[in-house]
């Protein structure tokens, strides 16, 4: 059973990103959860907040990351992009949740997963950088497939498709998401 807090936290997420008209990106939150749940089946709390919210800086993107992202050369991996949307995804769940009046444990925990959710680093952040992969490759390739129709290069699909699946570090979350990652590549090829 989820705790208060977390529900709260979710539900920041679906006002959020519906009020940014991003609703359809939903699904791919909480079913991050359930991949963290799969992979970890005790996971903590501040893990699970973590799963949630762990985009919710693409509710509330500001002008800067736009820019780098309309840039020619851009790249779904750019690094000054990532570390931009780690950073401050971190600092708005962790105001967040100061609002909610949660403990400085809790805080922390979640401002340091979710500010290395993109590239990992411990295991817990591996970890949810695993269950990432695993719900973009289930809920996200057609999104990303369809961004090729409407202009976005093949190269930088790929490129995307390709990162999302070799930053996965669990054996076990590699073979959970090989299958979906192969498809999404035909798929590519296809289209």
């Amino acid at each position: 059973m989820n705790s208060e807090l977390y529900q709260k936290a979710e539900q920041f997420v679906i006002d959020s990103f519906t009020k940014a008209n991003k609703a359809r990106q939903i699904k791919h939150f909480t079913r991050t959860v359930y991949w963290v749940k799969q992979l970890k089946y005790d996971a903590d709390e501040a893990l699970l907040i973590s799963a949630v919210v762990h985009d919710i800086e693409r509710a509330f993107r500001r002008r800067d990351v736009i820019q780098i992202m309309q840039k020619g050369d851009f790249g779904f991996t750019d690094k000054n992009f990532l570390r931009l949307h780690e950073e401050r995804g971190a600092e708005i769940i962790g105001n967040f949740l100061k609002e909610q009046n949660a403990s400085h444990k809790i805080i922390d925990k979640v401002k340091m997963l979710v500010s290395r959710h993109e590239e990992g680093g411990n295991d817990e952040q591996n970890l949810l950088k695993d269950a990432d992969s695993i719900s973009f490759f289930e809920n996200n390739i057609e999104r990303f497939l369809t961004r090729k129709e409407t202009g976005t290069k093949k190269n930088q699909i790929r490129e995307k498709f390709d990162w999302m699946f070799n930053r996965v570090t669990s054996k076990k979350a590699k073979q959970l998401v090989e299958d979906w990652y192969k498809k999404a590549i035909k798929d590519l090829e296809l289209k």
